[in-house]
């Protein structure tokens, strides 16, 4: 057996695994999406093309959002039904043993996670976005007005930003020292490119305290003044309405944050669970399949099926419910999202080691 050359169980295990994974991604993803139109189809108001439009970014959102599940779904269908056909019994007849066995289910998955991975550093990880800017009906849903927030030691106004011209619209920086205004710029517009935005035709107004009060301010005129490096307009957005964020706007925010002395739970909890939480799929897979009884005359079927859906329903909620709490500060994201995932799979590969001899 070789990489491009695998063995016959090999090929065997991955065509029924990926066969049985399409299937339940498809059909959860779909019925997401289907659903979630028909709740807001008295809010679609526009035409057709759209609204096909709409449901093709829900199911990419869905895509996204309901793989890990699939995976675990994927492999109870993949182990149950070869148990009842008494295949696994032949296969372990013919000397293949649990390890190997779940190889070919695990490389699956692993090729699966990656390609996610890279999806989510590209647009597809807006896809909800998109979907909802088509929900309002807006022809500019995505600008954003009104954005304030602080950079490096000055703070910013933004009275509207146009993320797809990649264009602000009045923009305002001031510096604060205590109780005093030292300096303000204003400029009408400012463009964004080679990572940082221009300010064209600013006022700079500097302004000069005697005994701690405002005496009289100078005034200067800028042709362009450099500002905001690093700051993209899709990060900005991030900062005013909480959108989604693919894992590298996410990771330079992150960054951005950090040098700016911000609070960054929100983006790490974006970050996690991008990366982090779907890991939990890979760890349970191999629980239930080695738990999971690989005789038909030892198990009863509908238990079986109820208990290992409902384990990994219940699972895939908490996690997500400790995800929201990490978002929202309550706690930190690295106890709500990685420390679960490290317990689930220090769990796993404890299984791994010592279940092997266990044949039911």
């Amino acid at each position: 057996m070789s990489l491009f050359s695998p063995s016959l169980h090999f090929r065997y295990l991955v065509k029924h695994y990926v066969k049985n994974l399409f299937a339940v991604l498809l059909g959860l993803s779909s019925a997401f999406a289907v659903i979630d139109y028909f709740q807001h189809i008295q809010d679609l108001n526009v035409s057709s093309n759209y609204q096909i439009l709409y449901i093709f970014y829900m199911w990419q959102e869905a895509l996204g959002l309901l793989y890990p599940l699939a995976m675990v779904f994927a492999l109870i269908m993949t182990k149950l039904s070869m148990v009842k056909n008494n295949t696994m019994g032949a296969l372990h007849a013919f000397g293949y043993n649990k390890k190997r066995l779940f190889a070919p289910i695990f490389a699956v998955m692993v090729l699966v996670y990656t390609l996610f991975l890279f999806l989510n550093t590209t647009e597809f990880a807006y896809a909800r976005d998109k979907a909802w800017a088509l929900l309002e009906n807006q022809m500019n849903a995505f600008e954003v007005n009104d954005v304030f927030f602080k950079y490096n030691d000055t703070f910013v106004y933004i009275k509207k930003l146009d993320p797809i011209e990649k264009k602000i619209s009045d923009i305002t920086i001031f510096k604060v020292e205590g109780n005093e205004v030292k300096y303000t710029i204003h400029a009408p517009l400012a463009v964004y490119g080679n990572d940082e935005w221009e300010a064209l035709d600013a006022t700079l107004k500097t302004h000069i305290y005697v005994n701690g009060k405002l005496d009289k301010y100078t005034v200067e005129y800028k042709e362009k003044i450099i500002t905001l490096k690093g700051y993209k307009p899709k990060i900005i957005t991030s900062l005013y309405e909480g959108e989604a964020l693919n894992i590298v706007d996410a990771y330079h925010t992150w960054q951005l944050f950090k040098k700016q002395d911000l609070n960054s739970d929100k983006i790490r909890a974006v970050l996690y669970n991008k990366i982090i939480v779907p890991l939990f799929a890979p760890a349970l897979a191999l629980i239930l399949f080695f738990k999971l009884p690989f005789h038909a005359r030892m198990m009863n079927f509908g238990s079986v099926i109820a208990l290992s859906l409902g384990a990994t329903f219940i699972l895939w909620g908490v996690l997500f419910g400790l995800n929201q709490m990490g978002s929202n500060g309550v706690l930190i994201p690295e106890l709500t999202a990685i420390l679960p995932i490290i317990l689930l799979w220090i769990y796993a590969l404890w299984v791994y080691v010592r279940d092997e001899r266990r044949i039911s």
